[in-house]
């Protein structure tokens, strides 16, 4: 067997080099940069520009708007800092930085900064319009207040710090219309749905039928309603472009400055909105139509589209259930609001899990469950879930209000 012969003096002399490298660190350590934290209250310097008084920064005309700061004292050394930069229209955001304003997209990692003026034109015009949302934009000179938010570069916001704010006393912001497109959906949102100004009820696409947007609601005797593309966009009667009432609903426009949509005559009301593109917006038309629930299908032994005898009957209010005729014979649930000329299939409902109202979105080719597995796209997780079962003699309970329902 062979033996390993050890070099001893080999090995006094790495250990010579490994002690004089520990020492060299420990005595160096005094010069190496610290990070220091502590100065971070004190924030940092954003300058006004030389000549913003005398200024006007076209937003939407301009590519950039220049901006310099100091840096942040991190202990005095330039560590790599990333600026983001805070925008509002409201002078309370001089003294209050709690009021609303919008941070910019784009983020930049130098003291000096070529600001994308098209993002600033776009978040000055959103704070108005949330501020306005029936309003249309004034591209009107004005002032804008701008402050940089701060932190190291390449962490999750360590050391971050806020410079102060500068005043951009001649701005034109303009809004600009973006391309126009048709929502997958609408909302609709009134003191009878849900809870009262606050619930926004879906208004599903009519299947197949893009720009179409369909729901049912109660309102009682001088109800009133708004409407929007998503939720809290509220929308008035002033936003639409006509109105055809099919009901004999006696609807108009709300007296007290709000353009909330009337409506004389209390009952149950199918809404069906659709939207056209016209240039760079959508314009949007209601016809108001009875509120009336069906079934149908083999449960029933009747495919007749809007058949009296398979008419579900309707609550007093918002607060009650519609109740279906007794279905006749075991088959799958087929169930749907009647909205307008529209055929029964494309405005069909189903009840998810037996409990949830759940509007057809997908092709159905023989049960919902088919549809589910092979025609949803993409495919659903759980397709049976979609096909409920009927009992010769059960009947359907729905409510729209709180989009639930049962068999029993």
């Amino acid at each position: 067997m062979k033996k390993k012969i050890f070099n001893i003096g080999w090995l006094f002399a790495i250990a010579a080099i490994a002690s004089f490298g520990f020492t060299s660190c420990d005595e160096d350590r005094d010069s190496n940069p610290t990070l220091d934290l502590s100065h971070v209250a004190e924030g940092f310097v954003l300058n006004t520009p030389a000549n913003a008084a005398n200024n006007t920064y076209d937003l939407a005309s301009a590519e950039t708007v220049a901006l310099t700061c100091s840096q942040p004292n991190y202990g005095g050394v330039p560590y790599a800092t990333r600026y983001y930069v805070q925008v509002s229209d409201n002078p309370a955001f001089l003294n209050d930085t709690t009021v609303d304003h919008k941070e910019l997209p784009t983020s930049y990692t130098t003291a000096k900064m070529a600001v994308d003026a098209s993002e600033l034109n776009n978040a000055v015009v959103e704070l108005f319009q949330k501020a306005n949302p029936d309003t249309d934009y004034p591209n009107n000179v004005k002032p804008i207040y701008i402050r940089l938010r701060a932190a190291l570069d390449g962490t999750s916001g360590m050391g971050q710090t806020y410079s102060n704010i500068i005043t951009l006393p001649k701005t034109l912001a303009t809004y600009v219309a973006p391309a126009a497109e048709l929502p997958t959906q609408l909302y609709v949102v009134g003191a009878s749905i849900g809870t009262a100004w606050t619930t926004w009820q879906v208004a599903p696409q009519v299947y197949g039928v893009s720009g179409n947007y369909y729901t049912i609601v109660y309102v009682p005797a001088g109800g009133q309603l708004k409407w929007g593309t998503f939720e809290n966009d509220w929308r008035g009667y002033n936003r639409l472009r006509t109105i055809k009432d099919e009901a004999q609903a006696e609807i108009s426009e709300s007296t007290d400055g709000n353009s909330n949509i009337t409506f004389k005559n209390a009952g149950w009301y199918s809404l069906l909105f659709t939207g056209e593109i016209i240039g760079k917006s959508v314009q949007y038309d209601l016809t108001v139509y009875p509120g009336k629930v069906y079934v149908i299908g083999n449960a029933c032994d009747n495919w007749g589209d809007a058949d009296a005898s398979l008419a579900c009957t309707a609550p007093a209010d918002q607060t009650g259930q519609w109740v279906s005729p007794a279905f006749k014979q075991a088959g799958e649930l087929r169930a749907y609001i009647k909205v307008g000329t529209h055929q029964w299939w494309r405005t069909e409902f189903t009840l998810y899990k037996g409990t949830t109202v759940y509007y057809r979105d997908f092709d159905i080719p023989d049960s919902w469950s088919q549809g589910a597995r092979e025609k949803a796209v993409p495919a659903k997780p759980d397709p049976d879930n979609y096909s409920i079962q009927c009992s010769a003699g059960q009947r359907l309970y729905v409510s729209f209000d709180t989009g639930t329902g049962e068999m029993k």
